[in-house]
């Protein structure tokens, strides 16, 4: 079943419900699909990797909001992205564990052969492929720094 079929179903039974914090998270996803899928190239389909970077572009543009309106001391607001981005994270995989990435880094590092943080573009463009919708972007990054500063 496509990301877009998952939406839809669960769509249909948030409205059934009238469940309001799952209906915006679910009309943002319909909506970022249908643009897209309409976008120039795409060709009226988008593969599993771009709805998962669909996805992590959507939780990370409520992360950059929720940590606005936190420093804004606007509580409601900041607690209506939060609800926005825990129903979103249910359609990314299962995330890994800070153990499971420190590993995953350590065996990319050796394979690539990176010593010090000049090497930390090779990482980064094995790793992002390899951990693609397993971890966050900047997690990777800073988690990389760290090792390759060591």
């Amino acid at each position: 079943m496509s990301l877009e079929q998952k939406v839809m179903t669960d769509l249909k039974t948030a409205m059934l419900a009238k469940d309001e914090k799952s209906l915006r998270s679910l009309r943002a996803i319909k909506a970022a699909i249908i643009l897209a899928k309409t976008s120039e190239g795409a060709g009226g389909e988008i593969g599993e990797a771009d709805e998962i970077k669909l996805l992590q572009k959507l939780i990370k543009q409520r992360k950059d909001s929720l940590e606005i309106y936190t420093t804004q001391n606007r509580a409601d607001l900041a607690t209506r992205e939060q609800e926005e981005i825990d129903v979103i994270e249910k359609f990314l995989p299962q995330q890994m564990s800070a153990e499971e990435l420190k590993a995953s880094l350590q065996q990319i590092i050796s394979e690539t052969g990176a010593s010090s943080p000049a090497d930390m573009g090779k990482v980064m463009g094995l790793a992002t492929k390899k951990l693609a919708g397993k971890a966050d972007g900047k997690t990777i990054s800073n988690l990389v720094k760290e090792l390759l500063n060591r």
